[in-house]
């Protein structure tokens, strides 16, 4: 009698395999079915930027383990069903994690039934399951900026780029770190490929003012046809070069430049200050400032590299 392989997944023809292969292929007894399989998924279905990738694998490990410790053993990736989905968001409400952390593990709860096929056994609202809606409402300025002393610290050319980069145009810390002057700069706005950006949305973003243009010429000059990752080093190396001098250099919490980019963006295109920064809040706006107020946002939603209105409150309040 034939032993059933115990990594087989029946058809996975069109889930993210290679074509015509069906099943994973042999692991180590010491790893779990479900870890080792729900890692092979995301290797192969490299959706988003780097720092998305990992961040989703992380969170699918740490979802396999769970699931392990509540008792269900012996799953596979295709033996995901409701049931799990409801164990697991009472296990986090159990836990008080924050609306923002469930809904993430929801993200990849989701991205993991539709690469299998199964996307029909979780609920499409988060409500559902009694997750409330995250509150989008920044309570006090997270806007960060790098002066010429700070950035003076930070030894290595590229890094100090990659700030500089961050700080005048808003962009993520990846995007900073791939970007290649000679296929971005187009002059009046910047072009930023898919494969640097979160979730993989290619975007355009203005280029402005002479700070900006010098900021991009002194890009030029250090990358030439090159990205700002220098060409003895891949993404990853870069990303830990980056981290290691920004931290020796005292610099956290770096997001906070497209906090400062969105405010400082705001400001110019309404003539106030947003709320996070001490203007003032939407609802004592007249009418005609309203207007100002959303279209405002849209822009720069988009600068930003977001879909909707509603997100730019953390970066500008309400």
């Amino acid at each position: 009698m034939v032993s059933r392989d115990p990594c087989r997944i029946p058809d996975l023809v069109g889930y993210g395999l290679p074509g015509g292969q069906k099943h994973l292929p042999e692991h180590p007894d010491t790893v779990r079915d479900l870890n080792y399989q729900l890692k092979q998924l995301s290797r192969r279905n490299r959706d988003g930027g780097y720092a998305t990738q990992r961040n989703r694998e992380r969170l699918l490990s740490l979802i396999a383990d769970q699931l392990h410790r509540l008792g269900f053993r012996s799953m596979g990736a295709q033996s995901l069903k409701p049931k799990h989905v409801e164990a697991l968001v009472k296990r986090w409400q159990v836990e008080a994690l924050s609306v923002g952390t469930i809904k993430n593990r929801m993200a990849a709860l989701r991205w993991w039934a539709q690469k299998v096929g199964r996307s029909n056994v979780i609920a499409r609202q988060n409500d559902h399951y009694g997750i409330p809606e995250r509150s989008f409402v920044g309570t006090q300025s997270k806007a960060r900026r790098v002066d010429g002393a700070a950035l003076d610290r930070i030894k290595d050319v590229h890094v100090r780029m990659s700030l500089e980069l961050q700080q005048a145009f808003g962009l993520r810390r990846e995007e900073a770190i791939k970007f290649q002057p000679s296929y971005a700069d187009r002059g009046d706005h910047l072009v930023l490929k898919e494969s640097w950006t979160k979730g993989g949305k290619a975007r355009e973003i203005p280029v402005r003012t002479p700070a900006q243009r010098a900021i991009l010429d002194r890009a030029h000059s250090l990358a030439g046809r090159g990205s700002l990752i220098p060409a003895e080093r891949n993404y990853r190396q870069q990303l830990r070069v980056y981290e290691r001098h920004t931290a020796n250099a005292g610099l956290s919490k770096l997001h906070g430049l497209r906090h400062a980019y969105a405010q400082g963006r705001y400001e110019e295109l309404t003539g106030w200050k947003a709320p996070a920064a001490g203007g003032p809040a939407s609802a004592s706006l007249s009418r005609d400032q309203r207007a100002i107020d959303r279209e405002a946002r849209l822009l720069i939603s988009r600068d930003l590299g977001h879909e909707r209105e509603q997100i730019t409150t953390v970066y500008l309040g309400k």
